[in-house]
């Protein structure tokens, strides 16, 4: 899930563009996928060069880079449901007098008082952006986290995790290596999120289980596979059909 940090470390215009560019590729950072340069790809019986085939593919999946970062949780974005429903709307270019109607608000001068409020938050946020990264040229014993994964379902203190501390737990708790099975469980919710993340990271992202297969999957780490799979829905890792017969890795 390395990848995670891509996400987490990319610039305000590559989070607005949906993706990051290297000398020979354009990285999705909404999914991974990567487009290498050089290579003519076909849509729709067109052909598109490796920029423009990114863009298509970020609208064609995930709609927009907006409706995907205000899907993100609560504790990624601190958006509140009524916050991410009035800038959906107002991203779909609606009237003060429209949203009115469409929320049933009582008045158009509510629906200013919203969008008051959200530009002040953005103003807090420019400010707080801005001293996070003069920090970062000061702080010189700042510690490496560990990256909160876009899916997680919980952001509290268990991602106070440096990267020597995620080195130390899975030392331990794979000691054959992060492919071969755990030597047991967790009991502390620090250490399970550090195995879960090895353990995703080792899924097909782009595979749909069944149960009888992950299942196998997951045994070859851990005797009680249903536990596993459990936590990984649970930390966010993995989701499921309700009957439980498709299974697939969160992007």
């Amino acid at each position: 899930m390395e990848t995670s940090s891509i996400f987490w470390e990319a610039t305000l215009e590559e989070l607005k563009q949906g993706y990051l560019e290297t000398k020979d590729s354009y990285t999705c950072l909404l999914c991974e996928k990567k487009i290498e340069k050089g290579i003519v790809y076909p849509y729709e019986d067109r052909l598109y060069e490796a920029e423009r085939f990114m863009r298509i593919h970020i609208e064609s999946t995930h709609n927009s880079v907006f409706d995907y970062l205000i899907g993100m949780d609560k504790k990624l974005t601190g958006l509140t449901e009524h916050q991410k429903r009035l800038l959906q709307l107002f991203y779909q270019g609606k009237s003060d007098k429209d949203i009115q109607n469409e929320l049933n608000i009582g008045s158009t001068s509510t629906i200013r008082q919203h969008r008051f409020a959200l530009k002040e938050k953005e103003r807090q946020a420019k400010t707080f952006l801005a001293m996070m990264e003069l920090l970062k040229e000061k702080d010189e014993f700042a510690p490496a986290f560990l990256p909160v994964h876009k899916t997680a379902t919980m952001v509290d203190e268990r991602y106070n995790i440096t990267q020597d501390e995620q080195e130390k737990i899975i030392n331990k708790y794979f000691p054959a290596g992060t492919r071969k099975a755990l030597s047991k469980f967790p009991p502390k919710e620090k250490q399970r999120l550090v195995v879960l993340r090895e353990i995703a990271g080792a899924l097909k992202s782009e595979h749909i289980y069944n149960e009888k297969e992950l299942n196998q999957t997951l045994k070859s780490y851990y005797e009680d596979y249903a536990l596993i799979r459990r936590y990984l829905i649970e930390y966010g890792f993995i989701d499921r059909k309700l009957d439980g017969s498709q299974y697939w890795v969160r992007k």
